[in-house]
């Protein structure tokens, strides 16, 4: 991840900071808790890995699980959204073949402005963030087995649009699409093989509950 994208994340959380001054009436100073679930959908085109003189199309497959975020309203509008959840599983396709399997977290803080957050309607509302990905338990099967296949861990740029809506005082739903910036250093038995851009794209539905 470049400096310049470290800096603009901070800046951003900066922001957040200055937000959370004294509590007004309405959103400010109260706490959220979501939970429902997202599919993690790889962009189609993750790069290529080279092994000497040879070329690997590389295609990450996608998944679905539980996630569970926790919200705090800075004021009546900005909200500070963190997001984690069961791990994912993605299979690893090389030159159109399964070759192997890893499994990642995706603890992500979202800054979020919402647009109608004490309306009776839909409230839609953007943020951005930061999203660090921790990608563990790599499996090699097929051409990769009795290899050692390592991905590096993340740390990116996040980006949501999404909408919800109330039910009552304390609970309402939710959908959401988030970006991430995801790419990962790959290695074969310590040999740099290149990067593995993932940049998925996550749908989501989720409940809310107001504490």
């Amino acid at each position: 991840m470049s400096i310049h994208r470290i800096g603009l994340a901070c800046a951003l959380f900066g922001l957040a900071a200055g937000l959370s001054g004294p509590a007004l009436a309405g959103n400010a100073g109260s706490w959220e808790i979501k939970f429902g679930a997202h599919t993690v959908n790889p962009k189609s085109d993750n790069g290529t890995l080279r092994a000497g003189s040879t070329a690997f199309d590389v295609e990450v497959g996608n998944d679905v699980r539980p996630t569970f975020n926790v919200g705090y309203w800075f004021s009546d509008n900005w909200q500070l959204d963190v997001l984690a959840s069961l791990p994912f599983e993605h299979d690893v396709d090389l030159n159109g073949g399964r070759a192997a399997s890893f499994k990642h977290l995706p603890p992500t803080f979202t800054l979020q402005y919402h647009f109608n957050p004490d309306g009776d309607g839909v409230n839609p509302f953007v943020g951005v963030g930061l999203n660090y990905t921790f990608v563990y338990d790599e499996q090699e099967v097929g051409p990769l087995a009795g290899t050692r296949l390592r991905l590096d861990d993340s740390i990116g740029l996040a980006a949501q649009v999404g909408l919800t809506f109330p039910i009552n005082e304390n609970w309402s739903i939710g959908g959401d699409v988030r970006w991430f910036d995801i790419d990962s250093d790959a290695e074969l038995n310590g040999a740099s093989l290149g990067t593995v851009n993932v940049d998925p794209l996550a749908f989501g539905i989720f409940a809310i509950y107001r504490l």
